[in-house]
């Protein structure tokens, strides 16, 4: 014979308390401790599984959000995804992952279709030049401003480009560049090299600039790396580059033209990437708060009213060595 459910009221009568104060419980709101603990023991001791439908129907919300985003392929992608999810799961929530990889159709077509399946709020990481914003929905960007009604959060852009050119000067660079391959739209991220640019000017380094469309071939770089190192009498020795991928290749160029990194140039990428996602950082880089940026992006989308929320929030970075600057080299004589 099959198991009967267990119901509510059932959890109500093992745990000796109202059928209110279970109903509490269950949906977060607050009771007292020892309350908590008994009800909490009850369900686990029944197995009771809540009516994740009957319960949306009653608190006119599904109970999901939804995350659009390129792909997971890339670290910071991934990682974000990661940290989007724990931070739902937290609140009693939980997450309906959109691949988008980058084409401007399927973008749009997600946000029609998850606005129809009437998910609680949208978070998204988008590409689309003329999006379309559905209204009524909650929707909370990363990395990309829209307007003053729709919040943005992402990382001091900015800052971490102006920091990386600070700190090449700090580690005794004398020519600098900025090599990137990015998105042609206005966003945080193309921040990056506006904020080394003005690094460089406050500090008065020669510096050099390779700013590439998203599609260019790697091949540009190299390019560029030779005639600004091989060929020229005033070599480049110190280089930031869009993303760590974009530095770890240009590092593997370098040392493939018969250039020592750190020791001939030093290199800083930016997102904080690490190996196998929580061991050794493949270069020297500017990291980024993603587990900040994932709650904050959380806390607003749940928060159901953007009234007096600034449009744009930036979150702190830092530098970190990896292997790539003579910083690098020296802690790890120290070590």
């Amino acid at each position: 014979m099959r198991k009967r459910t267990a119901t509510m009221s059932d959890v109500a009568r093992e745990a000796g308390v109202a059928l209110g104060t279970v109903s509490k419980v269950i949906n977060g709101q607050p009771v007292g401790e020892s309350y908590r603990l008994k009800v909490e023991a009850a369900v686990k001791k029944l197995d009771y599984q809540v009516n994740a439908s009957a319960k949306a129907l009653k608190s006119s919300r599904s109970g999901f959000i939804a995350l659009i985003i390129p792909n997971t392929i890339a670290p910071f992608f991934a990682l974000l995804t990661h940290h989007v999810n724990m931070a739902l799961e937290r609140r009693g929530y939980k997450m309906m992952l959109c691949f988008t990889e980058y084409d401007n159709d399927r973008e749009q077509e997600f946000i029609r279709m998850v606005r129809h399946n009437q998910t609680d709020g949208i978070i998204a990481l988008t590409y689309t030049p003329d999006l379309e914003i559905p209204a009524g929905i909650p929707f909370v960007t990363i990395d990309r401003f829209f307007s003053v009604e729709v919040p943005c959060i992402a990382s001091d852009n900015f800052g971490g480009g102006r920091l990386a050119a600070q700190k090449l000067a700090e580690l005794g660079c004398t020519r600098l560049a900025c090599l990137r391959i990015g998105s042609s739209l206005v966003n945080e991220p193309s921040k990056r090299k506006d904020g080394f640019v003005s690094g460089c000017m406050e500090l008065g380094l020669p510096f050099e600039v390779c700013n590439l469309p998203d599609g260019s071939p790697m091949s540009a770089f190299e390019v560029f790396l030779k005639r600004n190192i091989l060929e020229s009498d005033h070599p480049l020795d110190g280089l930031f580059c869009g993303t760590d991928s974009q530095a770890w290749q240009v590092v593997n160029m370098l040392r493939a033209m018969g250039r020592r990194v750190p020791e001939d140039v030093q290199v800083i990428g930016f997102d904080g990437t690490r190996m196998f996602g929580d061991l050794d950082y493949f270069c020297s880089t500017i990291v980024q708060p993603v587990a900040d940026i994932a709650e904050t992006a959380v806390n607003m989308v749940l928060s159901n009213d953007f009234t007096g929320l600034p449009p744009l929030i930036c979150l702190p970075v830092r530098y970190q060595p990896g292997g790539t600057t003579r910083d690098s080299v020296q802690t790890e004589a120290n070590e």
